[in-house]
């Protein structure tokens, strides 16, 4: 892409960062045994890019220097056989959330401090690639909510007829710790499922503020057990008013 075609404003730059954080992160989740043949050790050094148009490749680092933009993390391919493959994955990711990072500050340099700080705001509002690709396997084994229903009709509860029961962004207030009572029982969230990028209503239904230790319900009726402590620290679960 030409100088004059970077992105200049908080939004523009912002949209950047989010096509090419979808590309890294399908490249390390739906994609991966494909990148993972990619990343061979028996080829020179490699990078993982993520592309604007939302893709990703595994190519050679750039010929020119300076390169036009940050460069990722050179030779990821060398230490795929090196180590577990769930440790590869988490050092690839990281090293892309650093990548991502220091693209959008690049393009970001001629902002004013209130821009800088709007755009650091707006990336924040997004998991890592890091803590998706952790949480993957958390949530592999049941699936999200209502990934059952294959098994018989997922059934609604009245309750949570007059709300969507799924959706792309928080609309409420993110958990904090002082949020960990007993009072608690019986709010409305939304839970935030990495896997899918998805935000789902839940109710709490029991807390123990001692433990940290909450049980939710689904829309679709599904109950689950919740370490509260993790979901603050991770930022994925708003409370509703």
């Amino acid at each position: 892409m030409e100088a004059g075609q970077f992105p200049k404003s908080v939004e523009e730059i912002y949209e950047d960062f989010q096509r090419r954080r979808s590309g890294l992160l399908r490249a390390l989740t739906d994609d991966l045994e494909e990148l993972y043949a990619q990343a061979d050790p028996e080829r020179d050094n490699l990078c993982l890019y993520g592309t604007r148009e939302g893709g990703w490749a595994v190519e050679l680092p750039a010929e020119e220097v300076p390169p036009e933009l940050p460069e990722p993390c050179l030779g990821i391919n060398f230490a795929r056989d090196g180590m577990q493959k769930r440790d590869w994955v988490a050092l690839v990711a990281v090293h892309s959330d650093s990548w991502l990072l220091a693209v959008a500050y690049f393009y970001g340099v001629k902002l004013d401090a209130a821009g800088r700080m709007r755009l650091f705001k707006l990336i924040n509002t997004m998991p890592t690639l890091f803590e998706s690709v952790s949480q993957r396997n958390k949530y592999k084994a049941t699936g999200p909510p209502g990934a059952g229903a294959a098994a018989g009709p997922v059934v609604k509860k009245k309750k949570f007829e007059d709300r969507p029961t799924e959706s792309k962004y928080p609309s409420g207030r993110l958990l904090k710790a002082e949020d960990m009572t007993p009072a608690l029982k019986g709010r409305h969230a939304e839970l935030f499922w990495p896997d899918n990028q998805l935000w789902y209503l839940v109710e709490i239904i029991n807390v123990n503020a001692k433990t940290k230790q909450a049980k939710i319900v689904y829309a679709s009726g599904e109950e689950e057990d919740l370490d509260l402590a993790e979901i603050v620290r991770e930022g994925h679960m708003a409370l509703l008013a």
